[in-house]
């Protein structure tokens, strides 16, 4: 039944004036959701099969995407909105705040896709208030929604030689896409708000996270020593409910528009409740107010005062004063979007000064006594606004507009992903100028009053496949992902709301994209990872199978060795002996005489020919290309916007400059024409700039970044269906890379042998925490390399067999692979023999090394070091290898938790091959005594 309803396509229409029973009727056919049935009984990390994910009903009638792990509810009338994201794991409800489900900036002009308004407060969401809560007039409607299987975002062809893991492509689980669209009433009130308050000029935008100096402050006799910043807090009044102090400022002389939200808080005055008065040259003030003792508006005019209903003291509200053709119109709203008019009022005479705080009842200084007891109320938000600033601004891109919300839910994960597609049956289109994915207002991870350099931040992972210049996951970070503050979540403890509680997808620089009739947009895709735990090697461990599960190409793990001379005979004599040592992979590394971008046809032929070759011995080959971190003149090259600004490596082509295209379609060319099958791909693309409006592929400044990185983006997926493997220093995996380094620093291969060893296992420990061990590449340098002379220098190999050894021991040993840079893999049979020695150990034990890894004891050079490779699923559940870095030989009494293997109460035992032993386990913990000979290792194999 369940799978039934899967493959179903469930649409709904919504209706204006249609209530709940209508929203119920459209999800009335989904099963009943129930946390508690769902919930995962199971350790999803060690679990051996997936529950499935499905689309639910709850009992209020939102939809529920759950997969027993994690759960995200919407709801789909009066419009479509997240209202729910629960990790069911920890039972954490992680939303707090309602958001728009998108928002896009079309010809200049904001347009929010769903989202409710009306929430009372932002630290915490209840289902009774979603309720009540309200469509946005000026937001797409949700149309209708449609769930499928997830489909492949790219296509991969698999090289299995190189991998055992059997990862699904595409991953398994559901989509659900939402359709949204405009209404006749959503496009008439944003042309109506054309002449409204967001299409003005700010003149003044103070939330009052400061005291500006610009305001004077202001107290009646009886409160000089009360403070406009109670408790430190700017805006905050505490004094006694007939008594004033309020702050005051000219009036820039454009003002057209006074905006002001304030919170009465515990204040009980009639006449002094907190407001604004605006005064003037030759007339007493104006005041508009709260009046909280008799739970009213309340507005003075002079000599003449009136109140008016509608007021809850327990909401800030906004009040609203225009002034347009000698009238000052007064209104109020409680969300800041729909006003309700009071009053208009002849004007004779320009104000020319403002105040705002608790002022007496003609909006002056004057105080009265009173038997109400002292109360606190705040100013949050004062804004100053002119005349509009294009009141004739084209809406006509609403008419066509159609905006998708893609989501997908994993199958045994605690991970979403999300996507926009925007499009329009116009003709004529419209430029996307930006656009944001999400807007995921969430509960913080810790609340500080003061400021922090450091911020513990909510439990998610976020990642991207549109990121950049990075070779860890804060690439992402560097492109479009960002925890951000809430300037609208005033009730959080920190007093200068700087709490970082806000996920969102958004592009730092703008994509200018112009989109029409058949040219649909396609936003970057991200990834949301709930972790259920604090623990950093299970937080570890859940990003590596997330990456396993969305990008299951970076299990490849071929065996590779840079040849360092591209000359016919010395690439033959180097794929030779990766044939004959079981090697898989050459790479005519940097510095060979390699050059991609020779297109000439003799160039060519004698690429395939040697490709042919390499195919005849069952190794595949491929070379180096360096992109960026280089100029190529001042026609081609990346145009900086301001003066003092330069790329990211310093120099740089643009991707879409004539030599850009160029290029590219050469890349594409040498691939079809030679058939080989890896390019080692450096100085990616770093998210460059350009401003240059006259390169064929981007207008200027402002699509500059989108149009690069669509260019590589594609290269690389069009390698990925080809089977052509990518070694990128760059977090490119989600865009379909293999490979990247796997971190660390070049010149240390110039230091003394020895020196090299522990560092080697250092940078494989520290890699491995947020990398697979297939992930990330290492580095030997067979010849010297940045210097060091023979204390550096491998070569002779058969010199320095013990080093060469320990080299590979330690490499083969973790599952990574490293680029062995030289002419030769072996220069005598003693050398031949250890070689094959530890690649035939990495081949017999291949799925479990390139499973996944656990630190136990990072390397130090002091005692030993120790790692665990662990796979549940597997034949073999555990490896566990043990180095000693001494002189002379150790035994150490280790206590290993073999939890992540799977095993429990009793283990089969091998140690270096031999034959198992059955041992008991303490639960999940192994007691294993070890016994290593100097500056050597050993490994034991679990079942």
């Amino acid at each position: 039944m369940m799978q039934s309803s899967v493959r179903r396509i469930y649409s709904i229409a919504i209706l204006w004036g249609i209530g709940l029973a209508a929203a119920a009727q459209t999800v009335a056919h989904l099963p009943a959701y129930s946390n508690e049935t769902l919930r995962s009984k199971t350790d999803w990390l060690i679990a051996k099969t997936a529950q499935k994910s499905a689309v639910y009903r709850t009992k209020e009638g939102f939809l529920a995407l759950s997969n027993g792990l994690i759960t995200r509810s919407f709801s789909v009338d009066p419009t479509g909105a997240t209202v729910g994201l629960d990790n069911l794991t920890t039972g954490e409800a992680l939303l707090r705040s309602v958001s728009p489900e998108a928002v896009l900036w079309i010809n200049g002009h904001e347009i929010k896709v769903g989202g409710l308004t009306g929430q009372p407060i932002q630290n915490y969401l209840l289902a009774g208030w979603i309720k009540t809560m309200k469509a946005d007039p000026y937001s797409l409607k949700l149309k209708n929604y449609e769930v499928s299987p997830i489909k492949k975002r790219m296509e991969w062809n698999r090289r299995t030689a190189w991998s055992t893991q059997k990862a699904d492509w595409p991953p398994k689980g559901l989509e659900v896409t939402f359709t949204y669209g405009t209404t006749d009433e959503m496009i008439r009130n944003n042309h109506n708000r054309l002449t409204s308050d967001d299409r003005r000029m700010k003149l003044v935008d103070d939330p009052f996270n400061s005291l500006s100096p610009d305001w004077k402050v202001v107290a009646s006799p009886g409160n000089q020593s009360a403070s406009f910043r109670n408790e430190g807090k700017p805006g905050e009044i505490q004094v006694p409910a007939n008594s004033t102090l309020f702050a005051e400022r000219p009036l820039p002389e454009k003002t057209a528009v006074i905006l002001c939200k304030l919170n009465s808080g515990t204040d009980q005055s009639v006449y002094y409740g907190p407001g604004v008065a605006l005064t003037f040259p030759d007339r007493s003030p104006i005041k508009f107010y709260l009046s909280p003792g008799n739970q009213q508006f309340g507005l003075q005019n002079g000599d003449t005062g009136e109140f008016f209903e509608g007021f809850d003291p327990a909401k800030s509200w906004y009040l609203r004063l225009e002034r347009t053709l000698g009238k000052l119109l007064v209104s109020v709203s409680e969300d800041g979007i729909g006003y309700k008019p009071l009053r208009t009022i002849d004007l004779t005479s320009v104000p020319n000064g403002i105040r705002i705080g608790k002022t007496d009842q003609k909006g002056g200084v004057s105080e009265q006594p009173s038997s109400k007891p002292t109360g606190r109320c705040r100013i949050e938000q004062l804004t100053l606004l002119g005349g509009p600033q294009n009141p004739g601004a084209d809406l006509d891109f609403l008419n066509d507009l159609v905006v998708k919300v893609h989501y997908e839910l994993y199958d045994g994960l605690p991970l979403l992903s999300k996507w926009v597609t925007v499009e329009t049956a116009s003709s004529a289109g419209f430029v996307l100028n930006t656009i944001k994915t999400e807007h995921l207002a969430v509960t913080e991870a810790e609340s500080a009053v003061e400021g922090k350099k450091r911020w513990e931040l909510p439990p998610i992972f976020a990642q991207s496949d549109f990121a950049f210049q990075s070779m860890s996951p804060n690439a992402s970070e560097n492109a479009c992902i960002e925890w951000q503050e809430d300037p609208g979540y005033r009730t959080q403890v920190n007093y200068n709301l700087k709490t970082p509680s806000v996920l969102v997808c958004q592009p730092r620089q703008g994509i200018g994209q112009k989109i029409a009739r058949g040219q649909p947009f396609e936003s970057m895709r991200m990834w949301e990872l709930l972790y259920d735990s604090g623990d950093r090697e299970r937080r570890g461990l859940a990003q590596r199978k997330m990456y396993r599960t969305i990008a299951p190409w970076v299990t490849e793990n071929p065996i590779i060795m840079h040849i360092r001379s591209s000359a016919d005979a010395d690439v033959k004599k180097a794929v030779d002996q990766c044939a004959e040592t079981g090697f898989e992979m050459a790479i005519l590394t940097f510095g060979s005489g390699f050059n991609i971008e020779d297109s000439t046809r003799q160039n060519r032929q004698r690429m395939k020919a040697l490709k042919d070759y390499a195919a005849s011995k069952g190794v595949a080959i491929g070379g180096y290309s360096l992109l960026a971190s280089r100029s190529i003149d001042a026609k081609n090259d990346v145009v900086m916007p301001k003066p003092g600004m330069t790329p990211t490596f310093g120099h740089s082509p643009c991707l879409e400059s004539g030599w850009g295209q160029r290029y590219f379609e050469n890349l594409y060319r040498f691939y079809k024409e030679t058939g080989m099958d890896l390019l080692e791909h450096d100085g990616s693309y770093p998210g460059d700039i350009c401003a240059s409006t006259t390169h064929p592929g981007h207008a200027g400044l402002e699509d500059s970044q989108w149009k690069q990185f669509v260019r590589i983006r594609d290269f690389y997926r069009w390698c990925r269906e080809k089977g052509i493997y990518l070694n990128v220093p760059d977090w490119y995996f989600l865009a379909g890379s293999s490979k990247i380094a796997m971190g660390y620093r070049e010149t240390n291969w110039s230091l003394p042998r020895e020196f090299q060893e522990i560092i080697e296992r250092q940078n494989i420990y520290d890699g491995t925490w947020e990398k697979t061990p297939s992930m990330g590449w290492m580095f030997v340098p067979l010849v010297e390399y940045h210097g060091g002379g023979p204390a550096a220098t491998i070569e002779p190999l058969k010199d320095h067999l013990p080093h060469y050894e320990q080299r590979m021991a330690n490499l083969f040993g973790a599952g990574v692979q490293a680029c062995y840079r030289g002419p030769q893999l072996y220069d005598a049979p003693e050398t031949k023999a250890v070689v094959k020695k530890w690649v035939g150990f990495y081949k017999k034990h291949r799925p479990i090394l390139d499973a996944d890894l656990i630190h136990l004891r990072r390397p130090d050079g002091r005692d030993y070091d120790a790692i665990l490779h662990v796979d549940a699923t597997g034949p073999e559940k555990g490896l566990l290898m043990v180095y000693n870095p001494l002189d002379e030989p150790i035994t150490r009494t280790l206590t290993v938790d073999l939890y992540y293997t799977g095993l429990k109460n009793r283990a089969s035992v091998s140690r270096q091959d031999g034959a198992f032993v059955s041992q008991s386990l303490d639960g999940t913990k192994l007691t294993l005594k070890v016994t290593i000979p100097a500056k050597s290792q050993t490994w034991y194999v679990f079942q």
